[in-house]
């Protein structure tokens, strides 16, 4: 019953919600109980949406599968309305494996954390779910904006005014981003007559709408670029990702902000393909300006969260580009490197919080910064970075490198210049993570040029930070043996995608015809006389 075409769905989406209120009744003082639950729940909500895998079909005829429909607000038509397409699918289970493990990966700081923490988790699943499944205008916004609730308390979760105030800043650029969103739905509702999105995808903005189709496509661009982040939205990331816990970094990378590249996929580009190609040029020109600029400030930063986060704004640029070149490679690129960056990224990250953990100075923005030499002590850590570094920089037999191959071949396709300019920022985004390598694993101390080999014979103290613990390398390896094999073997992700970039593909092209000029039409050569012909 539970896995049925018609509730698996609302199966995967409220398993996380049913383990946050388990949690939410279990008594205080019971930690270890609390931190067992919530990496059941977290692993339960994975295992949950593996059967999408091998229901979904990718040759059907029909847009969304797995369609689950209810009236919810009968009086305005809004319904609670959640179905999945190949885009949607591949989102989902990226959403439900990162959760697993962003609650596998507290295990080790969870004295530090309470029950309150777990919920926050699961709660934030829930409603990233919720943006990747709904098929109603109205319930995709409440998803949407309820993402900004968890995620602003899991930055908060020390309490330093730091933190306040990187949690202030992401909540008002989000909110800041989508307070007109709600006004476009509605104006959509008015000239569509409903808030169903297979209905309103059927029938998208033209020409024909005037100016409405224009002005629509801005306010949502704007909502969307701002979750991506785009440049010149971007300001919140960097801070975001320093001051929140590993866990809370590891999902605001991983699958917030694939939520507004899902956005631009799924709304911007296919409601509006008259707008789309109008303004194609600035949106091009901002994703090259932020492949270049994220990967430039990235080498000037110290922090390892933080340099994780500039290397994400160029890779998302890379990203956006795939997705305005609007071309099949390069949508298909834009989602396998989305897919690629949550994998890797995550698996960076989970290294920057233990790195965190282990420093004496606690999680500050230096903390990262104190350690040298730490491949001999910590052997286990020194393998995982190095894993999470390579297929970040976009090695071959990794998933990054697929992703950005796609991506420059569908640029390259439209102009030659986008595949060069997005090689520079490829180029500098990969040095500044080697080096960062290079001086955390085989670099010496930052606290003392003088100061002893790092590692356990010069160390009798025990001062040397453990090695990772069979609850840290674990799902970090499962993220980098997943990305190696969507980097050995993509055919599936290609074929999962094929339908849903097809259909972006034929809507977008269809309004190409008016801002191409076309060819002269060569008149054929006159036939000979009849008495040459002889």
């Amino acid at each position: 019953m539970f896995f049925s075409a018609q509730h698996i769905l609302t199966t995967i989406l409220f398993t996380p919600l049913v383990g946050a209120l388990v949690l939410w009744l279990i008594p205080p003082g019971r930690e270890d109980l609390q931190r067992k639950l919530a990496n059941v729940f977290g692993l339960l909500g994975f295992v949950v949406s593996i059967p999408v895998l091998w229901k979904f079909k990718s040759d059907s005829a029909e847009p969304f599968q797995f369609i689950a429909d209810a009236n919810w607000i009968p009086s305005l038509g809004v319904h609670f309305r959640l179905g999945l397409d190949g885009l949607s699918v591949v989102m989902v289970l990226l959403t439900t494996l990162l959760g697993a493990v962003a609650i596998a990966s507290s295990w080790n700081a969870a004295p530090t954390r309470d029950k309150k923490f777990y919920i926050l988790l699961l709660l934030l699943q829930t409603t990233v779910l919720g943006v990747f499944m709904s098929l109603d205008l109205v319930l995709f916004y409440v998803f949407w904006e309820l993402l900004l609730v968890p995620m602003y308390f899991l930055i908060v979760a020390e309490g330093s005014e730091s933190q306040a105030s990187a949690a202030i800043e992401f909540f008002l650029y989000s909110l800041a981003g989508s307070v007109l969103m709600l006004l476009a739905i509605l104006a959509i509702y008015v000239h569509r007559g409903t808030f169903d999105l297979r209905e309103i995808l059927l029938h998208p903005f033209s020409a024909q709408d005037g100016y409405a189709g224009s002005w629509l496509f801005l306010v949502f661009v704007l909502a969307f670029a701002v979750r991506v982040p785009m440049f010149p939205f971007h300001r919140w990331l960097p801070q975001a990702m320093a001051e929140a816990p590993a866990a809370a970094s590891l999902l605001l990378a991983g699958v917030v902000m694939k939520t507004g590249a899902y956005g631009l996929l799924r709304f911007a580009v296919p409601l509006f393909p008259d707008a789309m190609w109008k303004f194609r040029s600035l949106l091009v020109g901002l994703s090259m300006i932020a492949i270049v600029y994220g990967a430039l400030i990235c080498i000037a930063q110290k922090d390892l969260p933080r340099m994780i986060a500039y290397s994400s704004i160029s890779q998302m640029g890379l990203c956006t580009l795939g997705i305005f070149a609007l071309t099949p490679l390069g949508l298909y690129g834009s989602v396998i490197l989305q897919l690629s960056h949550g994998l890797t990224t995550g698996a960076l990250l989970m290294v920057a919080g233990i790195l965190s953990e282990r420093s004496s100075t606690g999680p500050t923005s230096e903390s990262t910064s104190e350690f040298g030499r730490l491949s001999k002590s910590m052997p286990k850590l020194a393998a995982i970075y190095a894993a999470a570094t390579l297929g970040s920089l976009g090695l071959p037999l990794f998933s990054g490198f697929i992703g950005e191959l796609t991506i420059l071949r569908g640029a390259y396709e439209v102009r030659w210049y986008w595949a060069a300019w997005s090689l520079l920022g490829v180029i500098l985004v990969a040095g500044s993570l080697l080096w960062r390598y290079q001086r955390i694993m085989f670099g010496g101390s930052a606290n003392s040029e003088s100061a002893p080999a790092n590692d356990a014979e010069s160390d009798p103290a025990g001062t040397v930070p453990l090695d990772l613990s069979r609850h840290e390398w674990i799902p970090s390896l499962a993220l980098i043996l997943l990305s190696v094999w969507i980097g050995i073997f993509p055919a599936p992700l290609f074929r999962i995608l094929k339908r849903p970039v097809e259909n972006i593909v034929t809507v977008v092209h269809s309004e190409l015809r008016k801002y191409v000029v076309p060819a002269r039409t060569v008149a054929p050569d006159p036939a000979p006389p009849a008495s040459e012909a002889k």
